[in-house]
């Protein structure tokens, strides 16, 4: 199944933000152009040489693209991109510097007059809107800097320190909001023939996933606390140490597994009716006593004893697992859910994406080489060989 094949994406993109997005779209079905910088290309192609020495990122957000190189520098290479987006392009996506698609002729102003149909895409860390721009327009925005401007940094870690997640949260929620926002223009158009453009911005995108925080800390009130990897309001709720020196991450959610969690896992029923523990509020507020608790009592079980005793209860619980554990998750290898996608390096294995169609895989292409496809595109544009060879020997390609 591929519901977005016959569209095309010309995208300008680096890091992570779009090209996740991009590799969204491309998953079902979408030609996706990638342009890159002669030579080096996208700049997360050299984050890191994990996979047989190719970058983690690159690998994980860029398969079933085509790889054009372009030194947008020179009249003759922006010619070729113009003539790319005019002539092929139904979506553009970018995300340069605030204002450089703009000056470079690339934007859904410049271009509406020839392609009133075409959907364009502008990801930025705080928004590029030339009426509204905000004092943050010009402000450079990587991952970090957004999780901290959004408060998401406040909201993880310990009561002492703050922390950044682990993963590029705010890189995703921004390609997530730009893949669904494309879809939505995609579908628009069919009704109405018009293209759009889309200003999505990193800090709105995480301000969205803040909703909880934000709310929980309304009109003024105190914000959730630091809990490390417990749950800032709901208690028991996190990880616990076990007695071979493995942990468990258990939740509750109501009184009534909060019973069955002190009959069934603590054996100590009686603690249902303890005055300090009732309800969730006074379980939160008691946190360190009912720790010292239950940490005494998983103390003297294993981890295996500890999930026998949960599942007995029908307590919601997890094995906190590293990455190691996540490659050979048998949930994942029991729903068929790995394949092989191509690199420049050999195949690797790769996640379908979430979600499952009854009709076939989504497209899985390769990861594909620095300029992989730069000819062919151009051949494609009427570029004929010795025109091929002028914009390679003057460094254009």
């Amino acid at each position: 199944m591929q519901p977005l094949q016959g569209l095309t994406v010309v995208t300008l993109e680096h890091a992570i933000a779009a090209p996740f997005a991009t590799r969204q779209l491309a998953d079902l079905g979408a030609r996706v152009i990638k342009i890159e910088r002669p030579g080096a290309g996208d700049f997360a192609r050299g984050y890191d040489r994990r996979v047989r020495g190719l970058a983690s990122h690159f690998v994980w957000t860029n398969r079933s693209k085509e790889s054009l190189t372009l030194d947008l520098k020179q009249p003759a290479a922006l010619a070729l991109l113009l003539r790319l987006i005019v002539e092929k392009a139904d979506v553009v996506v970018q995300n340069l510097a605030p204002g450089a698609a703009a000056r470079m002729g690339v934007s859904h102003a410049a271009l509406q007059a020839q392609r009133p149909d075409l959907i364009v895409c502008d990801i930025s860390g705080y928004g590029d809107d030339p009426e509204h721009p905000g004092p943050y327009r010009d402000k450079k925005a990587y991952d970090l800097l957004i999780q901290a401007e959004s408060g998401f940094v406040s909201t993880t870690g310990t009561p002492e320190e703050p922390c950044k997640a682990g993963i590029s949260i705010a890189d995703i929620a921004a390609g997530m909001y730009a893949y669904s926002n494309i879809l939505a223009a995609v579908l628009q158009r069919q009704r109405d023939g018009r293209g759009r453009r889309i200003d999505l911005s990193m800090l709105e995108a995480m301000g969205e996933w803040m909703g909880y925080p934000l709310y929980y800390a309304f009109d003024g009130a105190a914000p959730p606390p630091r809990a490390g990897a417990a749950h800032a309001t709901i208690y028991p709720y996190g990880p616990f140490p076990c007695g071979d020196g493995k942990q468990v991450m258990l939740g509750l959610q109501n009184e009534r597994e909060w019973a069955q969690f002190c009959a069934v896992v603590l054996q100590q029923p009686a603690l249902a009716q303890d005055a300090r523990f009732a309800g969730n509020a006074q379980r939160s507020a008691h946190r360190s006593e009912l720790r010292q608790l239950i940490v005494s009592t998983f103390a003297t079980l294993t981890a295996d004893q500890v999930q026998q005793r949960l599942d007995a209860a029908q307590i919601a619980s997890a094995e906190l697992r590293e990455m190691a554990g996540l490659w050979q998750h048998e949930q994942l290898a029991a729903r068929g859910r790995w394949r092989e996608v191509g690199t420049p390096a050999g195949p690797v294995p790769t996640l379908l994406p979430p979600g499952s169609w009854q009709d076939g895989d989504p497209q899985l292409g390769p990861v594909p080489a620095v300029g992989q496809h730069t000819e062919a595109l151009l051949a494609e544009l009427g570029v004929d060989a010795a025109g091929v060879a002028a914009l390679r020997a003057a460094g254009a390609i």
